[in-house]
């Protein structure tokens, strides 16, 4: 396998900021119906994935977890690598040969990471079997067919539980188990679904209202049909994982919590470490870039409580800011009303900073509750792939009393506009890309883009409360530590308890969302490093661009550049900034 860092060459870079060229030849055809094969295989394989992606067709069904199933996948994908290298290079115009190198990026990632089974570390506390209910927050529901395939996928439901029972029981023979202390959080959230009434049932939630174009013959006919599903099998499926969760995986589950303790686990840190970052940069080099960021945002947080007439320890400040009731709001609605108002205040700013904006708009939702305790702050869920259903930004509610009025605006920013739903949106609506380039998922830089954009945040008129500044150096200081605390716990051998006490003293984030967060690192290995690596490379991207171009530098120019293309590797970004100056340079 390439490398992540040399994946293109030098021709695909001089395609990546032109135009589209016109597919020519039997090469680009080829290039294309592979393309289109495997975007509907990829489809038909995880009807989730579908579902996410905004394709209707599979929203009767769930994926296939059976071993066949999943060997039958593994090895379609490495023939995709026999079937694209039977295409030339030398027969594509520049923009296919990127699209051909990034289309075998993809497909030499999924074979690498295939022989650690990365699907039977899906289950956390943040979602997996407990919380498949959120899988209707997806879903169209306008008319009756709708409903309809949301009851079909309820009769299917209980053969997947079976499928992920077995695949939890496989994991936990072979010692590729998630760590005890996290999924100890699964257990209560299993338990909510175990309900003694249907209608009591988060599956039954759609059932409670009806739009009016769904005739009221029908609503009492898929009322009473959801009730007899929901009470005949979805529960009884539920009390049966339930009782495996509880008397077989939860006690096979380790006591420690490092990938690296696992079978095969300091290889498999390595290859996310690798996936996540599209870096060639190793857990040692990665954990010292997170020191140095720690100590320089210290510096940064000290200045401003100075500012604010703050005379103990920032220890003492962080402790102040999580107790003061100054600070919170006391009702789930008035934390739901600041994050609307948030979003709506920023948006007519945008135009400052960018030459093109979205088509598609987004909305704010809050978390739903089968999750809401054990999840982040906030989280995006992008729009579908035809503009048909928004973006939608998620909000935690749960407790009001420890989310922080000061991290509203930074956490707006990171997770709607200008962050996430921008660049996502943006990307979708490159419709002259194949589908999978518009719906790229490369973490570093989508994670990268929003929380470079909270810097943004200033340029945009926010953070006007030395408060809210502190709020985003907190954001910034929160992923700074993520680059120790990862490499901490997956290489290092750090203790949970070391990783929160550690996280507790470098920034101001509560109590509740730092176990939080510690524990999605624990049971997501190496995703937490893509935000700051990501972030440093365009910031350092865009000083490189002022440096060379003086005043002839343009910000909305520069962010229409990096986000031209949709989401790529961060030396195919590199590589493509630089084609942008040289261009600029000219008259």
């Amino acid at each position: 396998m390439k490398p992540p860092g040399a994946i293109v060459s030098a021709l695909c870079l001089i395609a990546l900021f032109a135009p589209p060229l016109a597919v020519a030849g039997n090469a680009a055809a080829d290039l294309h119906a592979l393309f289109e094969q495997e975007w509907e295989r990829d489809l038909a394989d995880d009807p989730l994935l579908a579902t996410y992606r905004g394709d209707p067709r599979y929203n009767d069904r769930w994926p296939d977890l059976a071993p066949e199933a999943r060997s039958a996948r593994r090895a379609a994908d490495a023939r995709v690598l026999l079937e694209l290298a039977a295409i030339p290079l030398s027969g594509l115009a520049p923009a296919d040969q990127l699209n051909h190198e990034l289309f075998r990026h993809e497909y030499q990632g999924r074979v690498a990471v295939a022989p650690f089974q990365p699907e039977v570390w899906s289950i956390s506390a943040r979602g997996g079997p407990q919380t498949l209910n959120e899988v209707a927050e997806q879903m169209p529901f306008e008319n009756t067919a709708d409903y309809e395939a949301w009851l079909r996928r309820l009769a299917a439901l209980p053969r997947y539980l079976g499928q992920y029972a077995a695949l939890l029981r496989d994991a936990a023979a072979t010692g590729r188990t998630q760590p005890r202390v996290v999924m100890e959080r699964v257990l209560p959230q299993l338990e909510m679904q175990l309900v003694g009434r249907p209608e009591d049932s988060a599956f039954f939630e759609r059932f409670r209202d009806f739009p009016d174009s769904v005739p009221e013959q029908d609503r009492q006919r898929l009322s009473a049909r959801a009730r007899t599903l929901i009470a005949e099998a979805v529960i009884p499926a539920y009390r049966s994982f339930h009782a495996m969760f509880r008397d077989e995986y939860l006690p096979a589950c380790r006591t420690t919590v490092g990938i690296s303790d696992t079978p095969d686990g300091a290889a498999y840190y390595a290859n996310r470490v690798r996936h996540f970052t599209t870096t060639d940069l190793g857990p040692e080099e990665v954990h010292a870039l997170g020191l140095a960021e720690v100590a320089r945002n210290r510096e940064a947080m000290l200045a401003v409580m100075r500012e604010v007439g703050f005379t103990g320890t920032l220890g003492e400040f962080f402790s102040f800011l999580r107790s003061d009731p100054r600070f919170y709001y006391q009702t789930p609605e008035e934390l739901f009303h600041a994050y609307v108002y948030t979003a709506k205040m920023i948006d007519p700013e945008l135009p400052r900073l960018f030459g093109r904006l979205y088509r598609t708009p987004f909305g704010v939702r809050p978390i739903p509750a089968t999750s809401a305790p054990n999840t982040t702050t906030a989280y995006y869920n992008g729009p579908s792939q035809d503009g048909t259903r928004p973006g939608w930004y998620y909000v935690n509610l749960y407790r009001p009393e420890v989310r922080p009025k000061y991290e509203i605006e930074v956490l707006t920013v990171h997770e709607a506009a200008p962050g996430h739903h921008l660049q996502i949106a943006l990307a979708q609506e490159l419709t002259d890309l194949p589908k999978f380039r518009r719906f790229a998922d490369f973490t570093a830089y989508i994670e990268g883009w929003a929380l470079y954009s909270e810097r943004l945040g200033y340029d945009l008129g926010l953070y006007r409360d030395p408060y809210s500044r502190f709020g985003q150096l907190t954001y910034d200081q929160w992923r700074a530590v993520r680059l120790v605390v990862d490499t901490g716990i997956h290489h290092l051998g750090w203790t949970r308890q070391q990783a929160i006490d550690y996280f507790l003293a470098n920034a101001a984030k509560t109590e509740a969302d730092v176990i939080n967060e510690i524990d999605r690192y624990i049971s997501w290995p190496g995703q937490a490093l893509a935000y700051k690596i990501g972030q440093l490379r365009i910031l350092e991207l865009r000083e490189r661009a002022r440096t060379a171009l003086g005043p002839r530098f343009d910000l909305r120019a520069f962010h229409d550049a990096v986000l031209g293309s949709g989401a790529v590797p961060l030396d195919v970004l590199e590589a493509g900034i630089d084609t942008w100056i040289e261009a600029s340079r000219k008259p």
